[in-house]
């Protein structure tokens, strides 16, 4: 496992909402969004595959932080890979439910300070709409994007587990979906005219597993 091997630290899904319990909804974002760990991974089951997601804060610190509130609030739960443009991005990160998104949309985040980390192939960046807007969507570079770097998008983690899968999700549908239909119209949408684009399932912060005592000399 090549986490492991990099890290030294083995990563475990947090506990599950117990069966049968309704899963809280999504709250609005914070003015400012809590800090979060410096280092976290973030486990995505998609109907494609699954893959994983590592950040490091002080690559981006208040995009580490969003996305970190963003997923310990199930935001990208059952949102849709709306964008995706083969050999460049992936784009995702508009909630299905169109009150919720009501809520993160006008939420934007100060840029951070680019400190020299490229856009990469498997690089994971905010979208955005000029300087400070960045909300809660996100995409992953599907090759090298070096020419982004100065456009302010900065990275803030990178697919470490399943590459292979963010590479195959469904790209038949490429730019058409419209932004503006899915903040208006959510999920139902995007499942009435794109009926084979991929989902996200769900996306859950990853914990360290206890380290196991060595065993006892007898």
């Amino acid at each position: 496992m090549v986490v492991a091997l990099a890290t030294g630290v083995v990563w475990g899904q947090e506990k599950k909402t117990a069966k049968g319990k309704k899963a809280e909804p999504v709250a609005a974002p914070k003015p400012t969004p809590p800090k979060g760990p410096e280092t976290f991974q973030v486990e995505f089951k998609t109907t494609c595959g699954d893959f994983v997601i590592e950040v490091t804060r002080k690559w981006a610190p208040v995009g580490a932080d969003r996305f970190h509130e963003a997923v310990s609030g199930r935001f990208y739960d059952d949102c849709g890979f709306f964008r995706v443009v083969p050999n460049f991005v992936v784009q995702f990160g508009i909630n299905g439910d169109p009150k919720v998104q009501a809520m993160w949309r006008k939420a934007f985040l100060k840029d951070d300070r680019f400190v020299g980390k490229s856009n990469l192939k498997g690089y994971v960046t905010y979208a955005t709409a000029g300087a400070n807007t960045r909300t809660a969507q996100l995409f992953i570079n599907l090759k090298n994007n070096a020419f982004l770097d100065q456009m302010g998008f900065t990275p803030f983690g990178k697919v470490v587990k399943g590459l292979a899968t963010v590479e195959k999700i469904n790209a038949e549908y490429g730019q058409s979906p419209s932004q503006g239909q899915i903040q208006s119209s959510g999920n139902a949408y995007l499942k009435r005219k794109f009926p084979r684009m991929d989902f996200i399932k769900t996306a859950r912060v990853l914990k360290p597993a206890a380290k196991k005592k060595p065993a006892e000399k007898k």
